[in-house]
């Protein structure tokens, strides 16, 4: 009698705990948010394809629960899904890195200079510090010539960045946008063949986009930020061979 009853609330366990219940909408943030950040580092192979079978493993959940994350990834831009095939993860391409650098262009030059209109002091301060963090991580990245050790760090650090210098502009629908099409821009350009996206002119663009926000010059902190990202138009890539 007391083994069944052991036996019993053993399996209740396991079915309320064990396969982490998606009814917890923190473990369902938890596995989007880890799936997404692996989907823009460059974890899974250009059109490789996601298997939920093998992700549920991963995420100790049930398939159909990772088949629901993987249609919101889909619909973020991430994650490519057909009948009968299922979710890919979007192959790389010459025209939608192009499509998507011209985006981030009129976005973050925009929003810039919005920012720079509408920010005060703190803004300021919010932006020196994201740019000293990630000038840090680029500096280590610099002096060792090795960018996979720190690439995930780097990335955040590069995405903060470049968000902060719209979190003054004044508008949550430009913001939301912009993110939407750095994280699509991110997968296009992340792989260990790109040097996971890493230039090392990075260093000094970043600090031109810093100076020119900080110095109130809105024209010239657009210029720069078009500098920045101009070598992922399509006249001016040759990194990788597909359409």
């Amino acid at each position: 009698m007391y083994y069944l009853i052991i036996l019993y609330l053993y399996s209740v366990k396991q079915y309320l705990f064990g396969k982490r219940a998606m009814s917890d909408p923190t473990v369902e943030f938890d596995v989007f948010n880890n799936l997404r950040d692996r989907l823009i580092a460059g974890a899974f192979e250009h059109g490789a394809k996601l298997r939920a079978e093998v992700l549920r493993v991963e995420y100790d959940c049930s398939a159909s629960n990772i088949r629901e994350i993987l249609f919101r990834l889909s619909m973020a831009g991430l994650v490519d899904f057909q009948e009968q095939r299922g979710f890919r993860v979007p192959v790389q391409s010459k025209t939608r890195r192009h499509e998507l650098a011209e985006m981030r262009i009129l976005l973050e030059a925009e929003g810039l200079e919005r920012s720079i209109n509408n920010g005060g002091v703190e803004w300021e301060a919010r932006l020196t510090g994201a740019h000293h963090k990630l000038s840090h991580i680029e500096s280590r990245i610099s002096s060792t010539g090795e960018v996979e050790p720190l690439a995930a760090l780097w990335s955040v650090a590069e995405k903060e960045f470049h968000q902060t210098l719209l979190a003054a502009c004044g508008s949550t629908l430009m913001q939301t946008t912009h993110g939407l099409i750095y994280d699509q821009f991110r997968q296009q350009v992340v792989n260990a063949k790109t040097n996971y996206g890493y230039y090392s002119d990075n260093i000094v663009d970043h600090k031109a986009i810093l100076d020119a926000a900080l110095d109130r010059n809105a024209p010239l902190a657009r210029q720069k930020v078009h500098e920045h990202l101009a070598r992922n138009l399509r006249e001016n890539h040759a990194d990788i061979d597909t359409k």
